[in-house]
This record gives C-alpha cells, structure tokens and sequence, in this order.
C-alpha cells in the first residue's frame, strides 16, 4: 500500500511539475521572422495595425475583442469574458508560446474573417502588436 501511495504521489508530482515548469518556447521576434519567412516578405507594421482595426467579413474585428488597443486587456464580444492584452510591452507572456499562437490565430481568424489568416496577416499583426511601447 505505502509503494502505491508513494508512485501516485510521485505521478501527480510529475504531472503538476510539468504544467508549472513549462515555459516560454518562442519570443514575438522568433514568431515575426517565422510568419514573415512563411509569408516571403516582413511583416509590417502599418498594415497590420489596419488589419487590426478593420471589420471584416462578419463585421468583426480583432479589436472588437482585444480593444483598439492592444497594450490594455479587452472583452469578448460575446461572452465578457477579459482578456489579456495582445502587446507583448504589456503582457510579457504574449506572443511567447507557439501552441497558443497557433490556436489563437486559427481561431480567432475562423471568427473574425471566416477563415484561416495568411502568413502576411499573422506577420503584419505580430509586427503591430511587437511594435507597441508603453
């Protein structure tokens, strides 16, 4: 018995270390020269900023959710629920995690434009959102 509560104890242990100690996988400069790679040509700034702003096909957009600016926290159009900003000068856990970016862009995009964002959008935005300064 005291075997069995022992490789439990351990097993949980080894799972909650998993999930506490997983850490950051990328930086926004990695995320930017990826999707700017992918898209054959850098990411800009001004135009990402514009696709930010603008509603598009389900006239929706980003910042409907994440507010015109993304250096404060924003609100789910539908639900309420907050939102962490977008900027990595606000939030430093932004941009750092390639799942989540994945998931989020994949996502959002489905709801905003009712489709999957290009390489250029994804590079455009993250070049708008790492540009950002407080």
């Amino acid at each position: 018995m005291k075997n069995l509560i022992n490789m439990a104890t351990v097993t949980f242990l080894t799972l909650v270390s998993s999930v506490v100690i997983a850490a950051p996988d990328t930086t926004p400069a990695q995320q930017l020269q990826f999707w700017s790679v992918q898209a054959g040509s850098p990411g800009q700034s001004a135009r990402g900023k514009a696709f930010f702003l603008a509603k598009h096909g389900k006239d929706l957009s980003c910042a409907s959710c994440h507010s015109e600016s993304p250096l404060g926290s924003g609100k789910h159009a539908s639900t309420g629920k907050a939102i962490a900003p977008l900027a990595p000068a606000a939030n430093p856990e932004s941009l750092t995690d390639t799942a989540r970016i994945n998931k989020w862009f994949r996502r959002n995009c489905n709801d905003v434009l009712a489709r999957e964002c290009t390489p250029q959008e994804k590079a455009d935005v993250i070049a708008f959102l790492s540009s950002l300064k407080r």
